[in-house]
């Protein structure tokens, strides 16, 4: 006996078929909630499909589904079930075999139960609380941030409407400083209203770790910015009021990512994978805990070509007949996270570093990567196919590090 059950999960709520070996369903399907109650009964079903079987104790089959199968995944764990995820890509070929179309919960359930003696699937890998835990946090990072882009945006077009002067102060319009200090003198008719010791004063109090004479610099320099300023007289007050809440808000974001940077700095810390992806040329603490947390386990993948497809920058293949399409784009059929860090360390990695003080030679972060880019480049590669080349060979790299437990040993 090789029972199996299949459960389609939907929000708060699943569909349960059960079969005790190919070709041999249990009984007919039925509906559990995500409650106490009907995981229950799950529980209850689950014990009798072990009787039925033998004392075999059945595997469960279920789809990805972003949060919703979480509740029944911890209650599988709890009890001590082997659990299958799917990949929603696979089940759905799976359902699409059958010349019908038919399209319900309790099919779906019955196709997941025959995907199991079809495919060989194996069993779900537990990440660890840790790895799952840094997940959480470095989504929850790129969620904020992208907020926080859209918010700094806004700000920007409500300052070129009340002071656009203000944006040659400081050296950066978004730092803390900066943002206080625009919180304080939004228009250039209040920056006039006081004298320049009092901005001085007021610009030294928000940024106890600079001199005062950068304080005063910056306070000359407003008083010139308020001076040019176009907008001596605001008429629209509502501009303001807005400006103040968008200050306010991204002032807000920025502590809440300096925050969960930190938590994730911290749980990182303790991941061996942590310190040898930084060993990289071009990998950073936060594309490093992106990588860690969107792979995994390394052990869930026997060779690079797997996690190349999980990345989903494996190029997709067209032939039919005497047909076969030369030009074939990557699949991006993996974690987009993932492919988006990997980008980003290559980029960082082909940038020029520096220039040594004795010669004019330029050093690339990475310089076996920027090589092989150069080398994809005079082959005619576009920017983009050597880019996407790179990522390839970074992340075989990084495959192979992690199975051996190695740092990067690149020559500077």
């Amino acid at each position: 006996m090789n029972p199996v059950i299949g459960l389609d999960v939907s929000k708060g709520e699943s569909q349960v078929q059960a079969f005790l070996n190919k070709g041999k369903p249990y009984r007919k399907s039925f509906s559990i909630t995500h409650d106490l109650k009907g995981l229950g009964s799950l529980l209850e079903f689950l014990q009798d499909v072990e009787k039925a079987a033998g004392g075999h104790q059945p595997s469960v089959v279920l789809e990805s589904t972003g949060h919703y199968h979480i509740p029944v995944i911890q209650f599988l764990e709890e009890h001590n079930y082997v659990y299958i995820i799917v990949n929603p890509l696979i089940s759905h070929r799976a359902k699409s075999s059958s010349l019908r179309k038919v399209k319900t919960d309790a099919i779906d359930a019955y196709h997941l139960c025959e995907l199991f003696y079809k495919e060989e699937l194996e069993p779900y890998k537990k990440r660890g609380v840790q790895l799952l835990n840094l997940r959480n946090l470095t989504r929850q990072q790129e969620s904020i941030a992208e907020i926080s882009a859209k918010t700094k945006i806004q700000l920007h077009s409500l300052i070129d409407q009340v002071f656009p002067e203000y944006r040659g102060v400081f050296g950066s319009l978004y730092s803390k400083v900066s943002l206080l200090t625009l919180l304080e003198f939004p228009t250039s008719k209040a920056v006039l209203s006081v004298s320049e010791k009092e901005l001085t004063d007021k610009i030294a109090s928000l940024c106890m770790s600079r001199s005062e004479s950068w304080a005063k610099e910056k306070a000359q320099k407003l008083k010139e910015a308020a001076i040019r300023d176009p907008f001596q007289n605001n008429l629209y007050e509502s501009h303001i009021f807005n400006l103040e809440i968008l200050v306010k808000i991204v002032l807000q974001y920025q502590e809440h990512l300096s925050n969960i940077a930190n938590e994730i700095d911290a749980l990182a810390s303790e991941i061996e994978e942590y310190e040898i992806l930084q060993s990289i040329p071009g990998i950073g603490e936060k594309i490093a805990a992106t990588i860690i947390s969107e792979i995994g386990e390394i052990d869930r993948f026997n060779d690079a070509k797997k996690l190349v497809a999980f990345a989903g920058i494996d190029s997709s293949v067209y032939s039919s007949g005497k047909f076969t399409a030369s030009v074939n784009r990557i699949t991006k059929r993996g974690s987009c996270r993932l492919r988006h860090a990997l980008y980003m360390a290559v980029q960082s990695g082909i940038r020029d570093s520096r220039k040594r003080k004795t010669t004019d030679e330029i050093i690339p972060r990475n310089r076996r990567l920027r090589e092989f880019y150069d080398k994809k480049r005079e082959e005619g590669k576009p920017f983009r196919v050597a880019i996407i080349a790179c990522v390839n060979k970074l992340l075989h790299w990084i495959y192979a590090l992690l199975k051996s437990r190695t740092t990067c040993q690149d020559i500077a």
